[in-house]
């Protein structure tokens, strides 16, 4: 700690002697490392003078409950699940991951302030029911988790140099919430320090008033703080994606009664951001108060119109189309909520090769890093806010605080990303039980005009799941972009009774499935349960309030009014483990995701790929081909192609060709065939006699004619470990990522498709293991011990580059197998 103390007092005086430009103008320092943690009230924490020494040693973010261990009696609910239209209450294990998130927990570090200098501290998040102290002091508090949140802290810091003593006490209440939140100062946090005048926090409002691919408008609007009464100079300059000067604009105007500094530009030909070309521009602000220089302020940004049309749909720069995206909870998987920019990296380049374009963050506020990336990769967000508005649906949950702190929340979740030009949608709720109460109408106008007051420029809508309910009240009436969670069969009567003649998936599907594990017979049902806590991989399971995929691609397909879906979910996330959400341990992760726990895709990914992604071809079988016992059963295999056409071989045994059946085809089978809906999307051999060997797909495109072929083989004995990742070289920035999925193969390289042994991992280097997860969402193996038990052959061992260059190796071991390694560099940060 000592040495921690010395190292940062040397840096803040290295900055103030080389770089005091700097701390002239505007300087940010992230709070990494160097932190102090406990678990329990501890009673003194907040005083500068306490002794932490015993504290475990942390780098923020972190999550304190992540490593475990589960439990079955961690956080244990007996409750009735409204939403699932439960009457009764009843055991809830695992329903919020079994995981020890429970309690209080307590941060300490240090930091330096330069002298004269007004300094802010910004929590990214902090889970929750933060209390922020400074030198002993309370500075403030805020209740919601999910939310970043900034004080000024000028007053309680010290005016001598000397250091600062920053203390969080956190408390997350048993019954608080639905899923996994996580626990700790999980998010960053930031120590920014400006002039007296200066942008405050958020402090820019950028619009495109007007695009087109001849030219666009930009307006910026700036506020500047303590500046009243004062003639203010900023001088701006529109950036390009290229790096060129393309507007600029110098104005001097003084500041009254807290107004904003309004500049406009117009940019020529510009570059137009979409999920296909997201191209980001930056508005770089100098700020001149009293003849100098006092602050410098970058808005980066992307210009693009939207629009919403009744009866036509979503346009985007003036172009139709339908929104393919999915629902993702805040948790890494194995990671736990602790955010981690590689990790996200990660999961959004799986979903875009899935050919998902948007994300809804369900249902909570997004992690900055999430926002940022979305914008550069090209991924379009609906930013939710609520899980709970001021009716309960958790005995601890937000309600208890939405009656004071909603329209808080509500202006920092739009503030903060009013600016990234991914979001595209505001959401103010996620099946509140206020939607079919008589003053439901009066909050949702509420929440509604605070976004609009707050961003005019973009739609509000809210997950509605009591669909009647809110075409009789009126509540869906009054929303820009009525959204519902599932109830397909009500998207007509909805359209036909609304004003907006529109309707979105705010949440689609809810299949269920696990990685690898087929049940038979195989059939279309909800709710279907087995003795080992699994569902089938065959897609066509699901819950009581929900459906499989076919029926969202049709809705989407047939009508012009949908404007398209958000699938419940991207990744499976813990807690939630549905259908097993009763007394049903150690089911403790959800079975809704594409992709698993340990970020590998289920089978259903390549059907969601099959339909979305227009720029890859996709041909996918499934089951695996390695039974015992299944001789001479009847095995159905599915195809998942993007191909109009394929012929199905067994063995060299022809079981014939199968093509996608038209809207009509498929209706003329409707009441004679239990899958009619999926021959449109599906190519299904219902028929097919299990034989070891090998399964063969030949695909044909609109020609008739043979263009692409995929083949599974029953697998023989367990011979060796196989290691892969994407990932080859990393950053010696002590925290980018690689994900190495492993496999058990025979000694021909196919999987071993039924293999569950344990396997132990060494890692040496220039790095560090950091998780493994196999996706079973029974699994109790701890996530950060080196060992893994495989889960059908496969699991995911993520590996974290260290801050010194060299080569990271990962050793897997196993009983019965060879052993696998594989190498990765590391290179120098430049």
């Amino acid at each position: 700690m000592k040495h921690t103390n010395l190292f940062k007092l040397i840096f803040f005086f290295v900055c103030v002697i080389t770089s005091g430009s700097v701390w002239a103008q505007r300087s940010e320092q992230l709070l990494e490392k160097g932190w102090r943690f406990t678990k329990g009230d501890v009673k003194g924490a907040e005083t500068p003078g306490f002794d932490d020494s015993e504290w475990e040693a942390v780098t923020i973010p972190h999550d304190w409950a992540i490593f475990g261990p589960f439990d079955r009696s961690h956080d244990l609910q007996n409750v009735a699940v409204t939403q699932n239209f439960e009457t009764e209450a009843s055991v809830k294990t695992g329903r919020t991951g079994g995981l020890p998130y429970v309690g209080v927990g307590w941060y300490r570090t240090t930091f330096h302030a330069p002298a004269g200098k007004q300094i802010t501290l910004m929590f990214d998040g902090a889970m929750s029911e933060a209390r922020i102290y400074v030198n002993g002091k309370e500075i403030g508090f805020w209740p919601w988790g999910y939310n970043s949140f900034y004080f000024d802290v000028t007053p309680y810091v010290n005016k001598d140099g000397q250091a600062n003593t920053l203390a969080v006490r956190l408390e997350n209440r048993p019954q608080s919430s639905r899923w996994y939140p996580g626990a700790g100062l999980y998010r960053n946090v930031h120590v920014i320090a400006t002039d007296d005048i200066h942008v405050p926090v958020w402090g820019t409002k950028l619009t495109t008033p007007h695009v087109s691919v001849d030219y666009a408008s930009v307006k910026l609007l700036t506020t500047v703080a303590n500046a009243d009464n004062k003639d203010v100079r900023i001088v701006t300059e529109i950036v390009s994606p290229e790096g060129k000067i393309v507007a600029a604009k110098d104005n001097t105007r003084k500041i009254t009664n807290g107004m904003s500094f309004e500049q406009n530009f117009l940019v020529n030909s510009p570059m137009l951001w979409s999920p296909e070309s997201p191209s980001l521009y930056k508005a770089v602000s100098k700020v001149y108060a009293d003849n100098r220089l006092v602050d410098e302020y970058t808005t980066r940004f992307g210009i693009r119109s939207l629009e919403f049309v009744a009866d036509k749909g979503f346009f985007l720069n003036g172009k139709h189309r339908k929104f393919q995206g999915v629902c993702n909870h805040h948790d890494l998987g194995p990671l736990g909520a602790a955010i981690n920019v590689s990790a996200l990296r990660h999961q959004l380049i799986l979903l875009k090769d899935m050919g998902c374009d948007a994300i809804r963050t369900g249902h909570t506020m997004p992690a900055p890093e999430l926002v940022e990336l979305c914008d550069e990769m090209g991924i379009m967000l609906m930013v939710e806010s609520f899980d709970e508005w001021d009716i309960a649906k958790c005995e601890n949950g937000y309600h208890r605080f939405f009656n004071e702190w909603a329209e808080k929340d509500i202006v920092n979740m739009v503030r903060h990303y009013r600016n990234n030009p991914s979001v595209v949608m505001w959401s103010i709720g996620n099946e509140v039980p206020t939607q079919w109460k008589p003053e439901g109408c009066k909050v949702a106008a509420f929440l509604q005009e605070i976004c609009h007051r707050e961003d005019s420029t973009r739609p509000v809508t809210c997950g509605m799941d009591q669909v009647l309910s809110v075409l009789d009240n009126g509540f869906a009436a009054l929303l820009d972009v009525p959204g519902f969670n599932y109830r397909t069969h009500l998207y007509t009567e909805a359209y036909n009774r609304l004003p907006q003649n529109i309707v979105l998936g705010s949440e689609t599907a809810s299949t269920v499935s696990s990685r690898g594990v087929y049940k038979f017979p195989v059939v279309k049902r909800h709710t279907a349960m087995y003795d080992d806590h699994q569902s089938t991989g065959y897609d066509l399971e699901y819950c009581s309030w929900s459906n499989v995929p076919d029926e969202d691609f049709a809705l989407a397909d047939d009508y012009p009014w949908t404007i398209g879906q958000f699938v419940w979910t991207g990744f499976d996330y813990l807690g939630e483990p549905s259908p097993y959400d009763t007394d049903a341990w150690p089911s403790h992760s959800s079975l809704f995701g594409i992709i698993d726990l340990a970020s590998l895709p289920k089978d259903r990914y390549y059907l969601y790929r099959s339909i979305w992604n227009k720029q890859s071809p996709t041909l996918y079988i499934l089951p695996h081909w390695t039974w015992h016992g299944r001789e001479g059963k009847n095995t159905p295999v599915f195809v998942y192609t993007s191909y109009p056409e394929a012929e199905l071989f067994v063995n060299g045994k022809s079981y014939g060709r199968q093509c996608k059946l038209t809207v009509e085809e498929s209706r003329a089978l409707q009441g004679k065939d239990s899958l009619w809906l999926q021959r449109r999307y599906r190519l299904m051999w219902t028929d097919v006699v299990y034989e070891p060997g090998e399964v063969r797909v030949v695909a044909y495109d609109e020609a008739g004619k043979a263009v692409a072929e995929q083949t599974v083989r029953t697998a023989g004995k367990p011979h060796h470990i196989e290691l892969s990742t994407p990932h080859h070289t990393l950053n010696a920035d002590g925290k980018e990522l690689a994900y190495v999925t492993l496999r058990i193969v025979d000694k021909d390289g196919n999987l071993c498709p039924t293999d569950g042994r344990l396997v132990n991992f060494r890692v040496k280097g220039a790095g560090t293991y950091r998780a493994s997860a196999n996706g079973d969402p029974t699994c109790l193996d701890l996530f950060h011990l080196p060992r893994m038990h495989v889960f059908n052959g496969m699991l995911t061992v993520i590996l974290q580059a260290g801050e010194e260059a060299g080569t990271l190796e990962l050793q897997a071991t196993a009983k019965g197998v060879k052993s696998g390694s594989i190498r990765i560099n590391v290179k120098p940060v430049k």
